[in-house]
Order: structure tokens, then C-alpha cells, then sequence
């Protein structure tokens, strides 16, 4: 698959220069340092705007990750929070300390890791960089980055109404203006609600799994002209969503009698200040706040007393998270080539505290009268971590001649960290990281670009709680090098871009768990330990082709070779194994149709291959397909859309164990919890 793909790529590089070279408008990335065209950033990058985001009609960030390639997600929870990009992320809810891979940004916000606040109404771009990001973002973007903008101040007011069946109804405003000849803003706000997709038989419910999601923004620019200009954005999100996703036969039938909750109320403040003219440089000051409270939990045996009866087996587990972080990057920009007007330049300084406090409580009983036999649970913890990481970082733009640049970036990182906990375990740990990249691009003509690019990038190490051999108690830093090609093409009427990319990761973390006691379901033990190497072979392919003025078709191909070159662990040999939630493939394909008359539609297909639930068994998904569909018509001021998601109601599995988790025998079995099911609506809105 991987071999055959390669030369299709390299047949589209031969074939690329022969496009037409008119150039499209100039697509700016916004998560680079210099903000600079997508075709100067030597790296493999989605970039999808308000126009496609839109277009594609998706509520949450969750329901766009099936359009992005070797992008993937896991399903521990009401809403994606745990992301992978080509295979590197996290899976599930961490224990101690928060260490995300991939990096998850709205406004420069921090919310890695705690992803649920990614509601998608009013966005003006979503960008997904994927490989390390050892010189940009460091610890946190291991695997990659995810950063949301949202809105400027100047976009056209909306209104916006949609109802769907399972009781799905949402309605959002947005709206702003000047307030003075130097300040603008924008307020936005959603709610939406949505009952879950299952049925409660034991509680007669259908909404034991509902979102309720309310989220608000406000924005303030100042531009009082001159040098100087100042961004502020505010954002309040309650995502009170329930959490009862797992049964006994993976229906979408639950039996529980006490459902959970994955529920995030964050509040999130950035300050971006610029001055164009600083000492001959560009001065750039962003400073940002969050506090974040996040409440999950659930009904750990997934049943009932009828369920279980003549048993008594009865488990629940919650947590409550309580994150407050504060972080400030100085950055100075040239403005003006140095080296014979050869070199671009900047250096930067960068500050993160984070500071979690995490109370779990984990109880139940079990009684088994036909051996007399009773047992009983109650399992309490409150801990607090707190970090602190501080970075400097440089990057030089070379210009090797008119077509060729040479770019070279270096980040160094410093983390201290301390964790103590009602157990007794207390821990203090500092770790010096760093990574950079060294890239080379060079212009085939006008629309297009060729880049080659050699980067670094590092994970912080940690520690595992509970009772685990001391020996296993810490592990360490992990490093991962990324060598990768790609071509990048704009043209008249396509746009392609494709990367092939070889990724090896030196001391691994892997995380493998057990169940102590096979009678209760929430007495897993995790550890994370290095691995001796992993690697990854693969290519993305993006494409879009404008067939006509009405006509878009596009193409998103993710290829992905990820294994456990060598790892043996008290729980479990991996080596020579395939990583988690890492697909061979991702795919998404589509047509969109959009007339002078103002009726449009548009398909749009995704496919998804199977792969690996987790590290501790080896059991698989199955491989699926999904569709999406879109109709509607455009007036001057309205739109009125009906789609679809899922449109043929295809039942797939988006997280998966293997475990005992049914008295009294306890045989281990496969569980899954299922994605959503078919979803169809209607969208009104009303643009001034």
C-alpha cells in the first residue's frame, strides 16, 4: 500500500509543474511565526477556511477530522479530546500529569488535550500542522498542532438557526462593528443541544448521553494607527455534555443506571500586542489565561440491577480537573533582511505555568450469592502538578538566490514539574528538551514549490501513579526526528499539495494498562514506559480542482506505515506491532456544486482503514466508509441548507477494549463504543 502509494506520489510531483501557473489568491498560515503563504512553510499543512468549513457543515472539530488526512481520533469521551496525527497522540484520560502530544490552540489559547471547547460556528480558519513542531510550539506539539482562529472583528454579521432529529436544535449570533474610528469588535454565541444518539432502556431515557454546549466570544481590536495594534479575545464555554457511549453488546442500547458526565467549563483570555517598528524589528507580545474545570466520569460496569441479577455489581468512577494555565511569548521579527539583504531573523522567549488540581473517586460493591461471597470498593485520590515551562527559540530565513530558500530553527526547553498526591507519592522532576528543523524549499515557477525538510521535536517524561514496581514509577523524555519531501501547487485552477515523510521516534512512551481485580471495572493500573524505537513511514495528498466557476471537486489522502520497531514491557511485546489509532489509510473525497442561480449541493466521502484500539491487546476496529450531503439555497442576505451526516447510517467503532467486564466469569471480551449514527437537518441563516 505504502510502496504503491510513493510512486503516485512521485508521478504527481513529475506531472504538477506542467499545470497552469496562475496563481490563486495568497492562502496565509496564521500559526507560523511570520504568518507567511502556505506555499513558503516547508511543512505538510491543512488549511481550511471559513468558506470549506462552512461548506462541509460540521458543529464540533470532531466531525472535520474525518476530511483531514492521517489525522485521527479517539473516543474516550462525549467529544474528541484525545487527537493522533500520524499516529502520535494520546488515547484516553491521563493520570498525574497533563502531557499532551498534540498541540489544540483557539486564539493561542491553550486548551491541549482538553479539546471539547472546539465548537465550530464562526471560525475563520482551522489549521493542521502536522510532525513535530520542536522549533514553534515544543513539548506540547510532539505530534503536531491544531490551531482554530476565530472571527475577525470585521466579518459580516450572522444569525444562524438548525434543527436535526434526536432532538438536535441550535441557534447562533454574531455580530460587530466599530466602536470608534481605533476600536472594532465581535460577539459570537451558540447553543446547541442534542440528546446523544442512545437509548437508556434500564432508565426509559434517550438523552442519558446529550450534549448541551454553549459557548460565547468576545473580540476587541485597537488600531489607533502607527506601529501599534492590540487583539483581545475572551471566550466562556459550558460544554454540560453526559457521557453513557459503552454497552454490554456495543449497541447503542445502554443498561446503565448511572450515567456519566463529560462535562468542560473553560474560560480562556489572549492578549495579542504588535508593534510593526521595535529597534529595527517587529515586536510581538501575545499573553494568555485559562482556567478550565472538567468533570467526567461513568457508570463503570455499564449495567444495572436487572442486568446483573441475581448478582449485585454496581461500579462508578469520576474525576474532577481543575486547570489553570498562564503563558507569555516575547518574539522579535526582522523587518528588514540582514547579510546582504539575504537573511530574515527572529528569537523569542516563551513562559508556561500550568497548575492542575484532579480528585477522583472510584466505588462499588460486589455480592455474588451463589458463593457467598461479597467485596466492596471505595477508592479516593486528590492531587495536585504543577509546571513550568521556559523556552528560547530562534529561526533564520535564508535566501539561497531568487527561487531558493534555506531555513534553520532551534527551540531549547527547560520543564520543572511537581506532583503530590493523598497517597503519599510526591515527585519533582526537570528535563531540559530541545528540537528544531532544518528545511530547504525551492520555486519551480510561480505556483509551485518544492521543500525537503529534517525537524525535531521532544515530549516531556512523567510518572505513573498507583501500585507499580518502583522501577516503572518514572519515564523519561521522548524525541522524535522527521525527514520529510513535499510539493506545493497552486495554480489556476488546481490546488495540490503532497508530502512523503519517515518519522522516528527514540525512547518512545507507550502506555499499557491491566486490570488488578477481574470483579472491578475500574481497577485498571497504567503504565507508561520508553520504548527502545518506533517509526513511521507515509504520505498526504491534497487536492482540489475548480472544474468550473459552479464546480469544486477535492481529494484527501492520508498513508500511514506506523510500528513498534522494538519494545518489550512487563504487560505486553510490542515490537514488529502496529501503533494505535494509527490507519493505514484516511480518505475523503468530494463534489460541491454551486450555480449563479443560488441552488447548490455537495457530497462528501470519507474512508477510514481499520487499526489498533489500544497497546495492552491486540484487537482491531473493522475498516469504514462514511458520506456526507448537502442541499440548500442562497438569496442575497439567506441561505437555507438540508443535509445529512453518516447518510447511510453506517455503524463503526471509534474506541475500543478488551476486558472482562460481566460476572460472574469475567471473560475477557471485546467492547466498542460506536460513532454516531445518521443525522439529518435543516440550517437557516441570515447574513447582514
Amino acid at each position: 500500500m505504502i510502496k504503491s502509494s510513493l510512486r503516485c506520489l512521485a508521478a504527481l510531483i513529475i506531472c504538477v509543474p506542467a499545470f497552469a501557473d496562475d496563481v490563486l489568491n495568497e492562502i496565509v498560515v496564521t500559526a507560523d511565526y511570520r504568518e507567511r503563504p502556505l506555499q513558503d512553510v516547508a511543512a505538510s499543512i491543512t488549511l481550511l477556511d471559513a468558506e470549506q468549513i462552512d461548506a462541509l457543515g460540521e458543529q464540533h472539530f470532531e466531525e472535520l477530522i474525518k476530511s483531514i488526512p492521517n489525522l485521527h481520533w479517539s473516543g474516550d469521551g462525549n467529544r474528541a479530546r484525545y487527537l493522533q496525527i500520524r499516529g502520535v497522540g494520546e488515547r484516553s484520560q491521563y493520570e498525574g500529569a497533563p502531557n499532551p502530544s498534540i498541540g489544540f490552540l483557539i486564539d493561542d489559547i491553550d486548551f491541549s488535550g482538553i479539546g471539547t471547547v472546539g465548537a465550530l460556528f464562526d471560525i475563520e480558519r482551522i489549521e493542521v500542522l502536522r510532525g513535530p513542531q520542536g522549533t514553534r510550539y515544543g513539548a506540547n506539539a510532539l505530534g503536531g498542532l491544531v490551531y482554530i482562529r476565530t472571527a475577525a472583528a470585521d466579518a459580516p454579521a450572522r444569525v444562524e438557526a438548525s434543527i436535526a432529529d434526536d432532538d438536535t436544535l441550535s441557534l447562533a449570533a454574531a455580530f460587530g462593528g466599530f466602536l470608534s474610528d481605533d476600536w472594532s469588535f465581535r460577539l459570537s454565541a451558540q447553543s446547541y443541544e442534542s440528546n446523544g444518539f442512545r437509548d437508556n432502556a434500564f432508565l426509559g431515557r434517550d438523552d442519558t448521553n446529550g450534549r448541551d454546549e454553549k459557548i460565547a466570544r468576545l473580540k476587541l481590536s485597537y488600531s489607533p494607527g502607527g506601529s501599534f495594534s492590540a487583539d483581545t479575545t475572551l471566550l466562556f464555554a459550558d460544554m454540560d455534555n453526559g457521557y453513557d457511549a459503552f454497552a454490554i453488546d456495543n449497541s447503542l442500547t445502554m443498561l446503565s443506571d448511572n450515567p456519566g458526565r463529560d462535562a468542560q467549563q473553560s474560560t480562556g483570555l489572549s492578549v495579542a500586542l504588535n508593534w510593526a517598528e521595535f529597534a529595527g524589528a517587529r515586536l510581538t507580545s501575545i499573553t494568555t489565561v485559562a482556567d478550565s474545570d472538567i468533570d467526567f466520569g461513568f457508570d463503570a460496569d455499564w449495567g444495572s440491577e436487572p442486568a446483573w441479577a441475581p448478582i449485585t455489581y454496581d461500579y462508578t468512577s469520576v474525576a474532577d480537573r481543575e486547570r489553570r494555565t498562564i503563558s507569555q511569548e516575547l518574539r522579535l521579527t526582522s523587518t528588514a533582511p540582514i547579510l546582504g539583504d539575504s537573511t530574515d531573523w527572529l528569537v523569542g522567549v516563551y513562559a508556561l505555568n500550568l497548575d492542575e488540581d484532579f480528585d477522583s473517586l472510584n466505588e462499588g460493591t460486589y455480592v455474588d450469592p451463589a458463593f457467598s461471597f461479597s467485596d466492596s470498593l471505595l477508592d479516593e485520590l486528590q492531587s495536585n502538578y504543577e509546571s513550568t515551562n521556559l523556552a528560547v527559540f530562534g529561526q533564520l530565513d535564508i535566501a539561497l538566490g531568487d527561487l531558493t530558500r534555506l531555513t534553520a530553527g532551534l527551540r531549547a526547553e527547560r520543564r520543572t514539574a511537581d506532583y503530590v498526591d493523598t497517597s503519599g507519592l510526591d515527585e519533582s522532576q526537570s528535563e531540559t528538551m530541545w528540537g528544531g528543523e532544518l528545511s530547504l524549499s525551492h520555486e519551480l515557477s510561480a505556483a509551485t514549490t518544492m521543500y525537503s525538510t529534517l525537524s525535531a521535536g521532544f515530549k516531556a517524561g512523567g510518572f505513573n501513579l498507583g501500585i507499580v514496581p518502583e522501577e516503572l514509577r518514572d519515564f523519561f523524555d521522548e524525541r522524535m526526528w522527521n525527514l520529510e519531501a513535499g510539493i506545493k501547487h497552486a495554480g489556476d485552477r488546481y490546488l495540490v499539495n503532497a508530502a512523503v515523510f519517515y518519522n522516528r521516534r527514540d525512547d518512545q512512551q507507550v502506555r499499557t494498562s491491566f486490570q488488578v481485580d477481574p470483579g472491578d471495572p475500574a481497577s485498571f493500573i497504567f503504565i507508561t514506559g520508553n520504548a527502545a524505537e518506533g517509526r513511521t513511514l507515509g504520505a498526504e495528498i491534497e487536492a482540489r480542482y475548480f472544474a468550473s466557476e459552479s464546480v469544486t471537486l477535492w481529494l484527501a489522502l492520508g498513508l500511514l506505515d506506523a510500528e513498534f520497531d522494538n519494545y518489550d514491557s512487563p504487560l505486553a511485546d510490542l515490537s514488529g506491532r502496529g501503533q494505535a489509532h494509527a490507519p493505514d489509510y484516511t480518505a475523503s473525497a468530494g463534489i460541491s456544486w454551486d450555480s449563479d442561480s443560488g441552488w447548490f449541493a455537495s457530497v462528501n466521502a470519507s474512508a477510514i482503514d481499520e487499526f489498533y484500539f489500544g497497546t495492552s491487546h491486540d484487537t482491531k476496529s473493522e475498516a469504514y466508509a462514511l458520506a456526507d450531503a448537502r442541499m440548500g439555497f442562497r438569496g442575497d442576505t439567506w441561505t437555507a441548507t438540508l443535509w445529512a451526516r453518516n447518510l447511510f447510517d453506517e455503524r463503526y467503532a471509534v474506541r475500543g477494549f478488551f476486558f472482562g467486564n460481566e460476572p460472574p466469569n469475567f471473560e475477557d471480551t471485546v467492547y466498542t463504543r460506536a460513532g454516531d449514527p445518521r443525522l439529518v437537518g435543516a440550517t437557516m441563516e441570515w447574513r447582514f
